[in-house]
């Protein structure tokens, strides 16, 4: 998946994708006025540039006619001018092209963001997480800046160019042919040789980017390449790594050193000619020394212009893949959202001051069934996990899902959070389709507790009270003792102001899923869910975690996914998915009376953990 990542972010587009390019511009539209400003100062730019020749040369012929008795303060306060002028556009440059390149990337990942809080979970199955930060972190940089500095340079360059086309042919119109003879060749090489520069770069990052995962792979697997005596192997496929690396540096470093050369001897050539043209034209009296002084020194300019123009253009081609990337990301279909029924009863709930949407069926606020009906659902790659599920749960009762792994018990528990819907069947709250409720209204009900939960970084406090924003301080220890996460926030530095870190890793793992729980309790859910909660914590976290879930479950309808089948013996009912079907239905001890799947899996189970158990106290023994 990264090679496809690392190709897909290499692609160039030859053409330019006007309807694209109409998408994303209107992230523009409020710097309007910001763009205008830009556009108009570009503007007078080029009008400066082409008066600071044009003031040289009228000069050169006042002073050769009218020798000391010149206008020199004149001319001067006009060339001092036209430099004051352009020196103040240079830095409304900075300022306005900064505000519309900031806002426009503020607000594309704003758009970006809201548009995954929207996605399902379907979307982040197929989508890597690096992918989507390089679209909202490199792509939006590189769009946002096109916003601003690609447009003051296609307005200038354009500008320039036409401006001294104009003023050369109104002064001499054959000598204007002989110097823009060499605007063509400019343009073509300046194209050429920046096209060849972003690939090259493109290929350059693309083979650092091999090469340092070969150093890291390198380095993290050097035990197991040792052990396999891979060291000349290993050797051998780096050295390719960074054959691919040298050859692409060289071409972009060859290129770099042959595109100011060339351009140059392009210009070079331009002035020539003037010079060729413009000294017989000057001998014959067709023009004036001074007309002749201009011609050369807008030759020599015209190169900036072009490179620009050309770089411009090839930057927005090279952006055309990132935009592509962008507006895919911002266009992705919803597929898991309120329906039009359901946004119009919401919508009439407020139009009568009941609420935002909570409840939209005479104010239901306790679950008390939950129903899955004849479920079928396969994900997108047409593999079926579930066929004709059917379940129904009563508030209170607790239902736990074994078996083995792929039998489809996380997918009943997503299904159950709507995180996907069913491809046929229903799921019934309360007797009601849940896709006639509303999302937050079911999504408020719940408590999620993962296998490895995610804490923010923030405080033990701010991480419970995530759960709910509007709980007191008590109300987050009242949650913290009932799961018995009080005593070692407790014992903390800190207490509940203690830092967790990123990602909760100044705790143990125990002590995130204590935290974790305490934040699902704490929003007061009537649907509680435990995905593999303890199979990652030692034996006396579990106990505690368990002695927590039990006091917690009373009246609520919750669902249990246990690898570690002791902790499940209390569940009112245990189900054994396998295959997307229930094989088993009962309670511990009657599915252990019955000595079938569950008995197998359970006694397995325990015969592995007894094991360990001596094994763990041999060791201890003869450590002793």
């Amino acid at each position: 998946m990264a090679e496809d990542h690392l190709q897909e972010e290499d692609q160039f587009q030859a053409k330019v994708n006007f309807r694209l390019w109409r998408k994303i511009l209107a992230f523009a539209r409020p710097y309007r006025a910001l763009m205008v400003t830009l556009g108009v100062m570009a503007a007078i730019t080029a009008m400066c540039d082409v008066s600071l020749p044009l003031i040289t040369g009228k000069l050169i012929d006042e002073i050769r006619t009218k020798g000391v008795q010149a206008n020199l303060l004149g001319y001067g306060v006009m060339y001092a001018t036209s430099i004051g002028v352009l020196a103040a556009c240079i830095c409304g440059f900075i300022v306005v092209a900064g505000r519309i390149t900031t806002g426009v990337s503020f607000d594309i990942r704003d758009a970006g963001f809201a548009k995954l809080q929207e996605l399902p979970f379907s979307f982040y199955d197929r989508k890597a997480v690096g992918w989507l930060m390089a679209r909202l972190t490199s792509d939006c940089s590189l769009l946002s800046r096109i916003m601003g500095w690609a447009l003051l340079d296609i307005v200038w360059g354009t500008l320039f160019l036409s401006v001294t086309s104009v003023t050369m042919f109104c002064l001499s119109w054959k000598l204007a042919l002989v110097v823009l003879v060499i605007v063509p060749p400019l343009m073509w090489v300046s194209r050429f040789f920046q096209v060849r520069l972003l690939l090259t770069s493109r290929l350059l990052r693309k083979a650092n980017s091999h090469t340092t995962a070969g150093f890291n792979e390198g380095i993290v697997g050097v035990r197991t390449s040792k052990s396999l005596v891979r060291e000349e192997r290993n050797l051998a496929e780096f050295g390719e790594l960074t054959r691919k690396m040298y050859g692409h540096a060289v071409d972009n470093a060859l290129y770099s050193a042959l595109f100011m050369p060339i351009v140059l001897t392009i210009c070079s050539v331009g002035m020539g000619l003037a010079l060729w043209r413009g000294g017989i034209d000057v001998l014959g009296g067709a023009i004036t020394l001074g007309t002749l002084v201009m011609f050369v020194q807008y030759a020599a300019n015209l190169s900036g212009p072009v490179q620009e123009l050309a770089n411009a253009l090839t930057v927005i081609q090279g952006a055309q893949a990132s935009a592509e990337r962008i507006q895919g990301l911002l266009d992705a279909e919803v597929k898991i959202k309120d329906s039009p029924a359901v946004l119009a009863a919401i919508e009439r709930q407020r139009l009568n001051g009941g609420g935002d949407g909570l409840a939209i069926d005479g104010g239901i606020d306790r679950v008390e069934q939950i129903e899955f009906r004849k479920v079928t659902f396969a994900y997108n790659d047409g593999q079926t996990v579930l066929r004709d599920f059917s379940l129904r749960v009563e508030a209170g009762r607790s239902i736990a899902l074994v078996g083995p792994t792929g039998g489809g018990k996380t997918t009943i528990v997503g299904l159950l959070c709507r995180f996907y819907e069913p491809t046929a069947g229903q799921i019934l709250i309360n007797g009601v389709d849940y896709r006639e409720r509303s999302l937050r209204w079911l999504q408020s009900k719940l408590g999620i507790v993962l296998q490895q939960p995610h804490l923010f970084s923030g405080t033990v406090r701010e991480n419970i009270r995530y759960g709910r924003l509007e709980a007191s301080d008590a109300e987050v220890e009242a949650a913290a003792k009932l799961v018995n996460a009080h005593e070692f926030i407790a014992a903390m530095k800190g207490g509940y102001e203690s830092q967790v870190g990123e990602g909760g890793n100044r705790l143990s793992t125990g002590q995130k899923q204590l935290v974790a729980l305490a934040r699902a309790v704490i929003a007061r859910p009537g649907i509680f869910v435990m995905d593999e909660a303890t199979s990652s914590v030692d034996t006396q976290t579990e106990r505690a975690i368990q002695a927590a879930v039990e006091s917690i479950l009373e009246g609520r309808i919750s669902f249990v996914i246990a690898h570690r089948l002791s902790t499940i013996r209390s569940a009112d009912r245990i189900l054994v998915i396998h295959g997307g079907r229930i094989v088993e239905d009962g309670t511990h001890h009657e599915m252990i009376r019955r000595r079938g799947r569950y008995y197998d899996l359970y006694t397995n189970q325990f015969t592995h953990e007894r094991e360990s158990e001596v094994l763990e106290c041999a060791v201890t023994a003869e450590e002793d």
